[in-house]
C-alpha cells in the first residue's frame, strides 16, 4: 500500500497534519483523565472495593432502652449515590460529610420523652432518652452512649484544633464530638446532630 502523500502540510486525503496530531491528543488525554477518574472514585468508595463488608459487633436494643443482646452484623455500606437518594441532603452532608448543623436548629434538642436515638443510616441504637440532658450548647447532648460497641470515637484534627468525633459503628456516619465538660457520672458531653439521628419513643 503506498504511503499517503505530504503536500504543505495535509495528506493525500486532505487531513492536517497539525489538525490531526491535536486530536489524537486530546482523544489520548482525555482515555488518560477517564481512567484516573474512575479509578479515584473507586478507591474512595468502599461499596466498590469488592468482597463482603466486614462484620462489627454491636449491642441491639428495644425502643424502650431494653437491651436485647449482642450481635454481629455485616457493616452498612452503600455507594455515595444510594446515600443521596436515602437521606435529605442535610441528613447526606451531616452523616456523609461531617458536617455540623447550625446550633439550636435541630428537632431533637428539645426531645425530653422515653425512648431510644436511633442513627439516621441504619437504624442502629446510639443513645437513651435516660442520658440526655440540657447542656446549653443548641445540640442534643448526654453524658454517655447507650452501649460503647454502638459508636466509634475518632481524632478530628479539622479547624485547626483537635477534637474526638463520634459515628456510627454499624454504618460509619458521623454523629457529632464528644468533650469533657459533661456532668456526672461520666463528665463527658457527647454533642451529637439531630440530623444524624431519629428517636424512636418508647
Amino acid at each position: 500500500m503506498d504511503k499517503p502523500i505530504l503536500t504543505e502540510g495535509k495528506t493525500s486525503n486532505g487531513v492536517d497534519r497539525r489538525s490531526f496530531f491535536r486530536a489524537a491528543a486530546s482523544i489520548a488525554g482525555g482515555v488518560v483523565l477517564w481512567h484516573f477518574w474512575t479509578r479515584e472514585k473507586v478507591q474512595a468508595n468502599p461499596y466498590y472495593a469488592g468482597g463482603a463488608p466486614k462484620l462489627v459487633k454491636i449491642v441491639q436494643f428495644s425502643d424502650a432502652g431494653k437491651k436485647l443482646g449482642v450481635v454481629s452484623e455485616p457493616q452498612v455500606v452503600k455507594s455515595d449515590e444510594e446515600w443521596r437518594k436515602q437521606l435529605t441532603p442535610d441528613e447526606y452532608e451531616i452523616t456523609r460529610n461531617a458536617g455540623t448543623e447550625r446550633p439550636f436548629t435541630g428537632t431533637l434538642l428539645n426531645v425530653h420523652d422515653k425512648g431510644v436515638f436511633r442513627c439516621i443510616c441504619c437504624d442502629n441504637a446510639l443513645f437513651s432518652a435516660n442520658t440526655k440532658f440540657e447542656s446549653g450548647t443548641g445540640w442534643p447532648s448526654f453524658w454517655a452512649p447507650i452501649a460503647s460497641e454502638n459508636v466509634i470515637e475518632t481524632t478530628d484534627s479539622s479547624l485547626g484544633m483537635e477534637r474526638t468525633a463520634v459515628s456510627c459503628r454499624l454504618c460509619v456516619a458521623h454523629l457529632g464530638h464528644v468533650f469533657n465538660d459533661g456532668p456526672q457520672p461520666t463528665g463527658l458531653r457527647y454533642c451529637m446532630n439531630s440530623l444524624a439521628m431519629k428517636f424512636a419513643k418508647a
